[in-house]
């Protein structure tokens, strides 16, 4: 049986973690005005814009529930320590390719939204696997048990 001895993380581990959870909640709110769109909304939209959103498959929207949910619980865990927390950014990184294959390569999102709407989407993976390597440095350094 090994024995850890949790070490007290860094001002910035708290601030990293903060940041990120406030990051992956502001996905939720995302995924939450996507999932639960009102007709008015979607009246507003363009024609191309409502097609792309209506014919968006259900295993899209489940992906991106699985990447924001999954993020934000793993940022909890970060908050309080514990080592779930990585397997859980690796669930959401899961998530978030799945659904990000879907925008790149399956959909015309980019022909309704122009090629600047890749900005984000490519963030949104940079920072993913940014949080399971920040996870995995914590782990490391004892700061998660």
């Amino acid at each position: 049986m090994t024995t850890e001895t949790k070490v007290k993380p860094p001002v910035w581990f708290w601030i990293v973690s903060i940041l990120a959870l406030l990051w992956n909640l502001a996905g939720a709110m995302a995924y939450i005005g996507q999932a639960y769109m009102s007709d008015e909304v979607l009246a507003a939209m363009s024609d191309a814009e409502r097609n792309l959103y209506e014919t968006q498959p259900a295993w899209v929207t489940a992906a991106f529930a699985i990447a924001v949910w999954g993020g934000t619980l793993a940022c909890i865990l970060l908050l309080i320590r514990k080592k779930w927390a990585k397997t859980l950014f690796i669930i959401s990184l899961i998530g978030v390719l799945a659904q990000m294959t879907y925008n790149f390569f399956l959909s015309n999102t980019f022909e309704v939204y122009g090629a600047s709407a890749m900005a984000m989407p490519i963030m949104i993976v940079v920072v993913s696997i940014a949080l399971i390597w920040f996870s995995n440095k914590a782990i490391a350094k004892n700061w998660l048990t």
